[in-house]
């Protein structure tokens, strides 16, 4: 990260209108920490930014920003100004832009880029968004399969400079069918009279145009891969998907799935909401469930209601096995969500995953429950509070524990996302089944209602 002292003599030196000295900076700088300064600089000044940097380097400073952000440092730009940048920048970075934007501005700008710029982008917007298709550039380098080390080279030195990444060399026949792959350190220290065929690796780890992005990230990290390539149904070479891709869509994905788990729905254009109306929405949904659920837990206390009224002191530690029964639950669920997620947990070891949780759970109950009943006894010396207590302690963590697992579990072979098993929800489910436990342990050691109370509660559980 840049400097604070270099950020702020930038600035300075921008906003004064001092822009040889300005520029010479810049002309240095690493386009990440460019765009550092971007991000500091009001928008009235981001225009003459811009006008301080060749184009090719202004696209390089553009796509250190994600879409959406890249939408506000446009507003400023002529269409002309927009379009150099364009012509410099990667195809699937400009396709994540058009992507962004309203579609009249996006088929003004296309039809204004070169021919074969937009014959090329024109397929690929068709292409859906989440897709390997609509991920992968087609700024790369192929070889014929058939052709020599030395004019291979030649043909390396001619296209690659174009190309997002030149580590991999794919090798293709006439009809560009994907045969194999090289390094470029393989392929400059090969032989020059040898041919390609010769020296190629046949087996190629390769996508799906259509197969989903997230998946495709997955393979890339698996296989610790730089770039992919990705072919149709017939293995003809369509694009790449490179590392830096990858790791932004695994990025996206994670967010999503920790606002899921938080109760939030999570949003596609931003990551802060500009309006209260905004903020609320996202949440709104699962509260509105986790409100209904606590109402329930709040028929349960009803139920209840006399066995409170003759022991005040049951309530008081209502809280301490709500609030650690939800701990675990959530717990669980991370670990069950985060699991399936990176495919760690699979057919071959969910039962084993289950057992594990749930072990755990009752463990931790155990030690919870010893230590809560030592405590309630101490403070209220009553036995058979503390005993029903512990008990109740124990019993409720294992089952917040299998509870955390299970759902997501069951979300997951529904075909839904397990994601959605939220946190809010988990705990209020916990909650419910925490308060039956504690006061059925309850009845079972504090003898204070009579038969006929007993049965009147039971009848009133009945209907609930």
């Amino acid at each position: 990260m840049l400097p604070k002292k270099d950020v702020v003599l930038i600035k300075h030196l921008i906003i004064n209108k001092k822009a040889d000295e300005a520029q010479k900076i810049l002309a240095k700088l690493h386009p990440a920490d460019i765009a550092q300064i971007l991000g500091e600089i009001k928008n009235g000044n981001k225009r003459l930014f811009f006008h301080l940097m060749s184009s090719s380097k202004a696209a390089e400073v553009l796509e250190e920003f994600d879409p959406f952000e890249r939408l506000n440092m446009i507003k400023e730009m002529t269409e002309s100004e927009l379009i150099a940048i364009l012509e410099n920048m990667s195809v699937d970075e400009i396709i994540d832009l058009f992507q962004q934007m309203p579609t009249t501005q996006a088929d003004s700008l296309l039809l204004k880029l070169p021919k074969e710029d937009y014959e090329e982008l024109k397929s690929l917007l068709k292409m859906a968004e989440d897709t390997a298709g609509g991920l992968m550039t087609t700024d790369y380098v192929y070889i014929l399969s058939d052709v020599t080390v030395n004019q291979a080279i030649a043909d390396v030195r001619m296209f690659g400079q174009k190309a997002e990444t030149i580590y991999y060399i794919y090798v293709v026949d006439d009809m560009k069918h994907l045969q194999g792959v090289l390094s470029l350190r393989e392929l400059i220290s090969a032989p020059r009279d040898k041919k390609i065929f010769e020296i190629m690796h046949k087996k190629i780890v390769s996508v799906d145009v259509e197969q989903d992005q997230e998946e495709v990230a997955k393979i890339i990290l698996r296989y610790s891969l730089l770039a992919i390539p990705v072919v149709n149904k017939e293995n003809r070479l369509l694009g790449i998907v490179t590392i830096d891709d990858a790791i932004e869509i695994l990025e996206e994905e994670d967010t999503e799935d920790i606002h899921k788990m938080a109760g939030i729905t999570p949003e596609q254009d931003a990551v802060l909401t500009t309006t209260i109306w905004g903020a609320s929405k996202k949440r709104l949904f699962w509260l509105v469930i986790c409100l209904l659920g606590d109402m329930i837990a709040g028929k349960v206390i009803d139920n209840y209601s006399h066995a409170l009224e003759s022991v005040v002191s049951l309530a008081f530690f209502i809280p301490v096995l709500m609030a650690t029964g939800g701990n675990i639950g959530t717990q669980s669920l991370a670990l069950s969500v985060r699991g399936m997620a990176t495919e760690e947990l699979g057919r071959k070891n969910t039962i084993q995953f289950i057992i594990g949780e749930t072990l755990a759970g009752l463990q931790l109950g155990i030690i919870c429950g010893a230590i809560t009943s030592a405590i309630a006894f101490l403070w209220q010396k009553d036995v058979e509070l503390s005993m029903a207590l512990g008990l109740s302690m124990c019993i409720s963590l294992m089952l917040a524990a299998l509870i955390g697992v299970l759902v997501p579990m069951i979300l997951h072979l529904l075909n839904i996302d397990p994601a959605v098993a939220s946190g809010p929800f988990i705990t209020t489910l916990i909650d419910i089944s925490t308060l039956v436990i504690y006061f059925t342990f309850a009845f079972y050691f504090i003898d204070i209602i009579s038969p006929d109370m007993i049965g009147t509660i039971s009848f009133r559980l009945g209907v609930l």
